[in-house]
């Protein structure tokens, strides 16, 4: 490849922010025993608002988390954020586990754990509370959290909703950064 492709390439495909949240051996009962294969879960972002999952078994790790970084590369999805938090207070679900998002002022950093941490850092927010209510299942509680990001809406989306207008809808916080 000459350094015209390289280049070319490099371009044309975007630096993601890739992250093994689980890699579990799984068994499936059959006749003549178990049979084991490995199951890896990815989370990738662009830090910038988009975010994705993938899960990919396969007999070999290296192959499930191929299998994973492609399927998660197909879910990416766009996160409403309002700068370097979230709009509004969110909870998702999935199974057993709840997940708890609220927005934090600047400064604040992730509070958060595990997956959820992961897939939040992924996805571009900096400043957020999150709080797990329900199950421990590291799978449901990305799954929630994924839940919750897709329920959040555009400050703007929501504004035209009401009919007001979209500064009634920020924080306190950067309500008053605005007038003052």
């Amino acid at each position: 490849m000459s350094d015209y492709e390289k280049k070319v390439f490099e371009q044309q495909a975007p630096e993601f922010d890739e992250r093994v949240i689980e890699i579990a051996r799984v068994a499936k009962v059959v006749k003549g025993g178990r049979r084991f294969q490995f199951r890896v879960t990815v989370v990738i972002g662009d830090n910038h608002g988009k975010v994705g999952m993938g899960i990919g078994k396969a007999n070999a790790v290296p192959d499930a988390m191929r299998k994973a970084t492609e399927r998660a590369r197909k879910d990416m999805r766009q996160v409403a954020t309002m700068g370097t938090t979230i709009p509004h207070e969110v909870l998702g679900r999935v199974g057993g586990s709840r997940i708890l998002l609220k927005p934090a002022s600047q400064g604040t950093g992730v509070i958060a754990a595990g997956g959820v941490r992961a897939v939040l850092e992924a996805a571009g927010v900096r400043d957020i509370l999150t709080k797990s209510l329900g199950g421990s299942n590291v799978l449901n509680s990305v799954m929630a959290t994924f839940s919750a990001l897709d329920a959040l809406k555009s400050p703007a989306a929501e504004a035209a909703r009401r009919g007001k207008p979209t500064e009634d809808l920020m924080p306190f916080w950067e309500r008053g950064r605005k007038n003052g």
